[in-house]
């Protein structure tokens, strides 16, 4: 096992820097995911680690050791692809003993690794098929056993269920938790989907435009997002944000600098259970009504904008327009610049609405 650090790395492509002065810790035997949208810089960062892609300028350390100038082959890291890179012309056991081979490990040494690892991700029935003859799931646990087989010190792995269906990605994201808790090994593992982070990441990265906006655990980050960006990434639906100056009826305390208000959709509540001095209202046109089974999501036209409310167990609401009341500790405050403003507060008062369409 070991752990990762990187030091004010950057990356140029030409004249177009991709990522500049990252700095990132990645904890021995942890499971970070490097999450963003398409383009953020998480793939290449991963690709730098691995050695891939030669970084620009900064150090990447691996267990203690400087791997600036190490070959990919010699980190000791061992990386999963979302297209999984099989062999075709291979049975599922050649492909696991490949990279064995290359290496030089004896036969019978060879023979009982396969055959631990193949129990471990369920291929032992499988081990003389052809990649073509298995599901994507399958595929993609021979793409993990070639890479646990080499017992690496660091488990890279780029999108590895993108190409899988619903039923089939939730399956593996379990399957990967759990092979992560089974081996104690560092997993880094990127993704664009914000689900997947948060159900499998100990630790989460989020990135855009090749800067880290902010690195936490996953109810961390979403409790306590540090800016715009990260509330808004982070959630599903995303974090509902206001222009200040559109929250009408909304007075605030050391409000200087305050530039947006945010709430999560399920923390707004419905109809006139809550007191007026507990909570900011809004009311607002339904425009869409959204039945997930437990869930409902509407999306709801108001003065201060188009937002969205999450209620739970509860039936739909049929009326046309709908008031909702946010509890004034469930605001969140955020400045001009999009950073996380701690010192505003709401003046508690009577109940104002921010008006209807």
């Amino acid at each position: 096992m070991a752990g990762i650090e990187l030091k004010n790395i950057s990356k140029k492509f030409k004249d177009e820097t991709i990522i500049q002065d990252l700095n990132l810790t990645i904890k021995d035997g942890s499971f970070t995911v490097l999450v963003g949208p398409s383009g953020c810089g998480k793939s290449t960062t991963l690709r730098m680690i691995a050695g891939l892609e030669k970084q620009s300028g900064g150090e990447i350390w691996i267990g203690g050791e400087c791997v600036n100038d190490t070959a990919p082959g010699l980190r000791d890291v061992a990386m999963v692809f979302q297209n999984y890179a099989l062999y075709p012309t291979m049975t599922v056991r050649g492909n696991i003993e490949f990279g064995l081979k290359n290496r030089g490990v004896p036969k019978t040494e060879r023979e009982a690794l396969i055959k631990d690892i193949s129990e471990v991700v369920g291929l032992t029935p499988h081990l003389d098929k052809k990649p073509q003859h298995l599901s994507g799931g399958q595929r993609q646990r021979v793409a993990l056993a070639r890479a646990m087989v080499k017992k690496p010190k660091v488990f890279i792995l780029d999108e590895p269920l993108s190409n899988l269906d619903a039923k089939l990605r939730n399956q593996m994201r379990t399957e990967l938790i759990q092979l992560h808790k089974r081996l104690g090994t560092t997993f880094v593992y990127v993704t664009h989907d914000q689900v997947e982070a948060m159900s499998m990441g100990d630790e989460i990265v989020v990135m855009n435009k090749g800067v880290i906006q902010q690195a936490d655990s996953p109810l961390k980050l979403y409790n306590d997002p540090e800016n715009l960006f990260t509330a808004q990434f982070i959630g599903t639906p995303a974090m509902n944000i206001m222009n200040v100056r559109d929250a009408h009826g909304l007075e605030l305390e050391s409000a200087e600098n305050v530039g947006y208000v945010g709430f999560r959709p399920e923390q707004a509540l419905m109809g006139t259970s809550v007191k007026a001095a507990e909570g900011y209202a809004i009311e607002g046109e339904i425009v869409t009504r959204e039945s997930l089974g437990a869930e409902n999501i509407y999306q709801i036209q108001s003065r201060a904008g188009l937002f969205f409310v999450k209620t739970f167990l509860e039936p739909l609401e049929n009326a046309s327009r709908m008031t909702v009341t946010i509890p004034y500790e469930h605001l969140y405050y955020f400045t001009v610049n999009g950073q996380r403003h701690r010192g505003a507060r709401a003046r508690i008062k009577q109940l104002v609405t921010a008006g209807g369409v």
